[in-house]
């Protein structure tokens, strides 16, 4: 089954075409990035698999047509991988926000574009561009069936007295503020990859999972189950990020807004966009331009490096405690698969979870799979790439293929 993967922002379109034979028998046939729709140039950057990427420059005023040139690119002689659109036979969304609604992905009826719809205040940036792929793919591809993966709703096992907040209950049962999470397909991804390299099963495992990037999050997985997350209503809880501040006493931000007189849609884009590695560095949002930093002597690179080793420590020790022990730690994310010091440096702490660093295992490989522990640790440690698209891609070809059979 060709299945079309689509991740869609406000501004942008994230593509991918996969030859699904079976979950594990699969090919990429091509990938690509729409950037800057909606503004006076845009542009199309499209790598059939095997040769060199294509580009065009050209005006593309919305998501509709964004797809149309898509679909262009696919179709064409030269750098193209399918004869006609009929090849396409299913459609998987990369959606953020689920909500309670969805605990798992779902096919896209009218009831799901509506529940989907009832999130965009949960997801203001995202799931309003979500539903634009999903209404302009109906329009250009009638009948062929759509899938929705969300990013919250591998979070949806957890318990409650871990994704509510102490506040008052009305504001929950009214708004539904609580801990959603995300990063779920990612998570999900590289939990049963490593299960699977160790020939374990994941119900019988205590795992934490480190997606580190630009956007960076930390999961506890027991029986199978995610039970804690660090992000939490929004992507902001957690870790320090790339321009994301991470946890900061409310009292502070309250504070600052007084001091400062601005409104909190503007300390909101503070909280979101000026700060975390930008913010307390100076410098950058990108970890590898703060190690360089770093290793040319800048002290507030230095400092927001520890910060962020600090921060991945706090939360591997709590949800160590909240299981009662870990038996594999996985580091995965554009951090998390390449930064060897960042892996070094959060590892040297954890000896007392029995983790056996190998030095020279974390250093001979980047943006590989790699075991991190010697033979016989108690603690195993991973670095894995991830692969959300192809989480995407399965779950539409299963949910696709069970519409047929009905």
């Amino acid at each position: 089954m060709k299945v079309l993967v689509l991740n869609c922002g406000s501004s942008s379109l994230k593509y991918q075409l996969l030859d699904m034979k079976s979950e594990d028998d699969y090919e990429l046939k091509a990938k690509g990035l729409v950037e800057r729709i909606g503004m006076d140039m845009s542009v199309l950057t499209h790598r059939k698999t095997g040769i060199d990427k294509f580009v065009v420059e050209m005006p593309i005023p919305d998501h509709k047509v964004a797809i149309s040139c898509v679909l262009k690119e696919l179709l064409d002689g030269g750098h193209g991988v399918i004869s006609s659109v009929e090849e396409i036979e299913a459609v998987g969304h990369r959606v953020a926000h689920g909500g309670e609604y969805f605990t798992q992905s779902t096919f896209v009826d009218a009831e799901a574009e509506k529940n989907i719809e009832a999130c965009c205040d949960l997801a203001p940036l995202h799931n309003p561009a979500n539903l634009l792929g999903i209404r302009a793919m109906a329009e250009l591809l009638p009948g062929v069936p759509q899938v929705a993966v969300f990013d919250t709703s591998f979070h949806s096992t957890m318990p409650d007295y871990a994704y509510l907040y102490a506040l008052p209950y009305e504001f929950y049962q009214k708004y539904k503020v609580r801990r959603y999470g995300f990063h779920g397909t990612s998570h999900k991804y590289v939990a049963e990859k490593g299960c699977k390299i160790l020939g374990k099963d994941m119900k019988d495992l205590k795992i934490i999972t480190c997606h580190l990037g630009n956007g960076s999050s930390i999961t506890a997985i027991q029986n199978g189950k995610s039970i804690d997350t660090s992000m939490g209503f929004t992507p902001l809880e957690g870790l320090i990020m790339g321009t994301r501040s991470g946890n900061v006493d409310p009292g502070a931000v309250s504070f600052i807004e007084e001091k400062e007189g601005i409104s909190p849609a503007k300390m909101n884009t503070i909280l979101n966009k000026k700060s975390g590695f930008l913010g307390l560095s100076g410098l950058s949002s990108d970890c590898r331009d703060l190690t360089d930093a770093a290793d040319a002597g800048n002290e507030r690179a230095k400092l927001t490096l520890k910060k962020l080793a600090y921060d991945i420590l706090k939360y591997i020790g709590a949800y160590s405690a909240v299981m009662d022990g870990v038996d594999l730690i996985i580091f995965t994310g554009g951090i998390g698969e390449n930064n060897r010091s960042m892996r070094r440096i959060v590892c040297e702490h954890l000896d007392f979870l029995g983790v056996e660093f190998d030095y020279e295992a974390n250093d001979s490989v980047s943006g590989e799979d790699v075991i991190l522990t010697k033979p016989g640790a108690r603690t195993v440690v991973m670095a894995l790439t991830t692969n959300e698209e192809l989480v995407i891609a399965r779950d539409t070809m299963r949910i696709a293929s069970e519409r047929k059979r009905k």
